[in-house]
């Protein structure tokens, strides 16, 4: 039976179980962005199970949840046609000396879904795939930097993007100085920067799309750059992959790029990434060339046969149910209540929910309507103690028109809480501890 939230929330067995994690763990969870310290002081949840929306947590409290598995489980937890593909596969083995014919399938399946990619492979996470891409651009042309979309927050756990961030520590200057930013929407400053290093850049690497639409042409203009530069144009579709569209952004923008990286959704929760990409440069990564090999990906469990089950299961509900244009329209649904909820208790300038309807974060500002991380404390608070677990609004397909409503009438509440705060000019009696703190930091 569910706990009954109240305002006065708490969740001691959920608070054992941190700092037991914390004692075993480096960080308490193992990925940054599930941290406790993303969440408000000791209402951090460890959750025992989910189901289709909503999850639990030790305490016996239920969620509607969003942003699941940081945004992986698009179709809800537990999916069923994803849970018989797996198990149709359990007794069959999970791993073996020689390719599975299941990589045969995979490959086959994702490459008829994404029909812009020419060749195809798999691994377990996006840091691996978005490492490939660059160490394959580099081999092609010969060239040692790497061009990242500087607006963009997250490209791998590997030296070349993490050197960017203020959780250098550890990475050599000389690995970090080999990487440089480009805005995104800004052809003429990109431009600026591959003639600034004429003949240097190996590859642009950049999610297609983000919290707003590409600028007309802007896509396409990149295409042109990159060609006209001699580098290799790479998309990270870990987020907008399935999401925006079956065969991600490429096939819902029409530009096609060199590479392209997808996972998250691809596995609703199993881990499975994939590089993929034009035959020519692929097959440099391959046997079926006279050039110098490229160690492209290599893995002990990059073809492990249950999560590319689940694979072709996402792919085949995303076709025949129309998984993404449901995400939009729950997205919208959401979206609106949540900005009429704002708006009705008058911090509609405060709270603002921004980005494509399948993928919405939301925005807490301060009086002087700057970004806040107490405002976002206080925010997260309410929301927890309504029974709403949401570091973002990123929705799955397994909501139902109640979980909209409730979690609406919930923002109500924390809107009117968020008033008054306003009201007073210092939201710090209302967030019962520290505030949240960003994931890239120097010090913990």
């Amino acid at each position: 039976m569910d706990t009954q939230h109240t305002a006065e929330f708490h969740l001691p067995r959920s608070r054992t179980a941190n700092e037991r994690l914390h004692a075993l763990v480096p960080g308490g969870a193992h990925t940054y962005a599930k941290g406790d310290d993303q969440y408000p002081e000791d209402l951090a949840p460890v959750i025992s199970h989910g189901r289709g929306a909503h999850v639990w947590d030790l305490d016996g409290n239920r969620y509607i949840e969003y942003g699941s598995g940081l945004r992986s489980v698009s179709l809800g937890h537990a999916h069923p046609r994803v849970t018989e593909a797996v198990r149709r596969e359990l007794d069959r083995g999970s791993n073996f000396v020689r390719p599975s014919v299941v990589e045969l399938d995979a490959a086959e399946r994702f490459l008829a879904t994404v029909p812009t990619a020419e060749m195809v492979k798999f691994a377990k996470n996006g840091s691996d795939a978005t490492t490939a891409a660059v160490r394959l651009a580099r081999a092609v042309t010969g060239r040692p930097r790497v061009a990242i979309c500087a607006d963009h927050p997250f490209f791998s756990v590997d030296d070349w993007f993490i050197g960017t961030t203020p959780m250098s520590a550890g990475i050599p200057a000389a690995t970090t100085e080999l990487t440089v930013g480009f805005p995104y929407g800004d052809l003429a400053a990109t431009e600026e920067v591959l003639t600034r290093y004429q003949d240097e850049v190996a590859c642009l690497i950049l999610e297609p799309a983000g919290h707003t639409e590409p600028p007309p042409g802007y896509l396409a203009g990149l295409r042109a750059l990159a060609d006209r530069h001699g580098c290799v144009l790479v998309f990270d579709e870990m987020i907008t992959g399935f999401r925006w569209s079956e065969a991600g952004a490429q096939g819902l923008y029409g530009v096609v790029p060199d590479l392209s990286t997808f996972g998250k959704a691809l596995g609703n929760g199993f881990a499975v990434s994939a590089l993929a990409g034009r035959r020519e440069l692929m097959e440099r990564g391959g046997l079926r060339h006279s050039g110098d090999r490229v160690f492209l990906l290599s893995t002990t469990h990059g073809a492990e046969t249950h999560s590319l089950a689940a694979a072709m299961a996402v792919q085949t509900v995303y076709a025949e149910e129309g998984v993404t244009a449901r995400l939009h329209a729950l997205g919208e649904r959401l979206a609106a209540g949540v900005r009429e909820a704002a708006a009705g208790m008058g911090v509609g300038d405060h709270v603002l929910v921004r980005g494509r309807a399948s993928n919405l974060v939301f925005a807490t500002l301060d009086e002087n309507r700057q970004p806040s991380q107490p405002y976002r404390t206080l925010f997260l608070r309410q929301l927890l103690a309504g029974g709403v677990l949401a570091p973002s609004f990123v929705v799955s397909s397994a909501l139902g028109d109640a979980d909209i409503d409730r979690t609406v009438d919930v923002v109500a509440e924390a809107c009117a809480v968020y008033r008054k705060a306003l009201d007073s000019g210092d939201p710090t009696p209302w967030l019962a501890g520290r505030p949240v703190k960003p994931v890239f930091r120097r010090l913990a």
